[in-house]
């Protein structure tokens, strides 16, 4: 890694040296750039592991910031054994490491900025080589709203979903075209236009939500843009029996029992080839009118039109994900993974703001805009495509959080995947006409809360640090963690 890096640095600058005019402007980020000073400075950064940030910001970074002694410390647990207390741990390792550029959820920002261990960067955002006009809107909103009301973190991609649509289905039934802000009711009405007759494997489909197929699923996605919830984590009580939710899993049923829903295996198929597998998603092969879908379809659908010319999809577009239509410029379908903040114990704090312009810049923007992992930059200039597609449905919404998993870790730690097991077992009797939706949600209602009260005195009653070795490894021992990080 060091020879690699060593070899960047060195190629990098002898670009920078040539003196000609387009290799100097290439050598300029603006709003980040290159780091011109003598002074030496030394800045640590937290990220999942080295390699990954080197490969993604630290390279680059690098090479154009030579006087800057960049080190990254991995949050990655190690170790074989499970994490009795993801955020007890968390802490543990902010504290022992002191890292200067800390990597946060949306939650944990919010926890930190509240406790005063972030600096705040509002009066960074602020200044005239930051353009901050270019960014996506909503994103300074979106942080001063997980800051109650200041910036503490920026974040220097997105990850966002759309309705990518077959146009020359819809021209061949005759049915309207999609549009930007649409109703979830719209969408399912839209649909249900299409043909619903022959075998699975032949027929065409009107939608596809990916594996939000069932009941719970399909509910928690329409819910979370009407930005409701289903606990209350302050007062610990479980709120899905409401008229709000109710409205939702209906129209949850009425979608998954109109026959418009295709729905994926998933379990998979083994595929012969690469094209086998290109064929099997029914929107590359043309069987699907519209599809809720992240930007990586983008590049299968290119992969498939290059190997598989005629066989696939041809006319395409995309429009927003559907919307709540009292609040139709939000949607929880957009997300920041990860957000940068300064910790307030840094004394390394210009560098570290350096770094933040650094990421966030137009110019990394354009460097790293090809980059095909799914995720765009927060620079409106660099996201496009070579196809005229309507690339704004990715972002002309504005960020919100979803209020479903907000303040999640104030609750026990076993409680959600309880639950969850609660509602959809009872939910699917609704699906399956064995009960009513007043019915099910009354019981998801009394069974969570239960849940809850059990999981909650299980929470107080635990060994503390102080326990014997013994009950310590057996609580260990049975406990089990897994985080999911995008």
């Amino acid at each position: 890694m060091d020879e690699l890096k060593g070899f960047y640095y060195r190629r990098i600058a002898l670009m920078c040296a040539l003196g000609s005019t387009i290799v100097m402007s290439g050598c300029s980020l603006g709003g980040g750039g290159s780091d011109t000073s003598s002074e030496k400075s030394a800045l640590k950064v937290m990220y999942y592991d080295e390699r990954s940030f080197y490969d993604q910001y630290g390279m680059l970074y690098s090479a154009l910031h030579q006087n800057v002694d960049l080190s990254v410390v991995s949050n990655q647990n190690t170790s074989n054994e499970p994490v009795k207390d993801p955020e007890a741990a968390f802490n543990k390792f902010i504290e022992e490491q002191q890292p200067d550029i800390i990597m946060l959820s949306p939650d944990q920002l919010t926890k930190y900025a509240g406790e005063g261990k972030l600096v705040e960067l509002d009066a960074m955002t602020e200044e005239k080589s930051f353009n901050k006009e270019t960014l996506v809107p909503g994103l300074l909103d979106y942080m001063k709203d997980l800051g109650e009301g200041k910036i503490y973190g920026l974040s220097p991609n997105f990850y966002s979903q759309v309705i990518f649509y077959n146009k020359d289905m819809f021209s061949k039934y005759g049915i309207t075209l999609p549009e930007d802000r649409m109703s979830w009711d719209k969408l399912f009405e839209l649909a249900q236009r299409f043909p619903k007759d022959g075998a699975k494997d032949k027929r065409v489909y009107g939608l596809s939500l990916g594996y939000s197929s069932d009941i719970y699923q399909l509910g928690s996605l329409i819910g979370s843009a009407q930005n409701l919830s289903m606990f209350n984590p302050k007062s610990k009580q479980v709120t899905i029996d409401t008229d709000a939710w109710k409205k939702v899993f209906q129209t949850a049923v009425n979608g998954l029992k109109s026959g418009a829903l295709y729905t994926e295996d998933q379990n998979g198929s083994s595929s012969s080839s690469y094209e086998d597998y290109l064929m099997r998603d029914p929107f590359v092969s043309g069987k699907l009118a519209m599809k809720f879908e992240g930007a990586y379809l983008m590049s299968q659908i290119k992969e498939a039109q290059t190997r598989l010319k005629d066989k696939v999809i041809k006319n395409w577009d995309i429009v927003t994900v559907p919307v709540d239509p009292q609040n139709p410029d939000s949607s929880p379908n957009m997300s920041f993974g990860q957000i940068f903040a300064i910790n307030s114990k840094s004394v390394n704090i210009d560098a570290a703001k350096d770094f933040i312009r650094y990421v966030t810049s137009e110019e990394f923007a354009r460097v790293n805009a090809k980059r095909d992992n799914g995720n765009f930059p927060v620079r409106t200039k660099y996201i496009a495509d070579d196809s005229n597609h309507n690339m704004k449905a990715f972002y002309s919404l504005k960020p919100m959080q979803s209020s479903i998993y907000k303040d999640m870790d104030k609750l026990p730690q076993n409680f959600f995947m309880q639950f969850m097991t609660i509602a959809q077992e009872e939910l699917k009797g609704a699906l399956d006409g064995k009960k009513s939706i007043d019915d099910a949600l009354a019981l998801v209602q009394t069974k969570g809360q239960q849940a809850l009260v059990q999981e909650e005195a299980k929470e107080k009653n635990k060994p503390t640090e102080s326990s014997s070795d013994t009950s310590s490894t057996k609580a260990t021992s049975t406990t089990s963690t897994t985080t999911t990080a995008k």
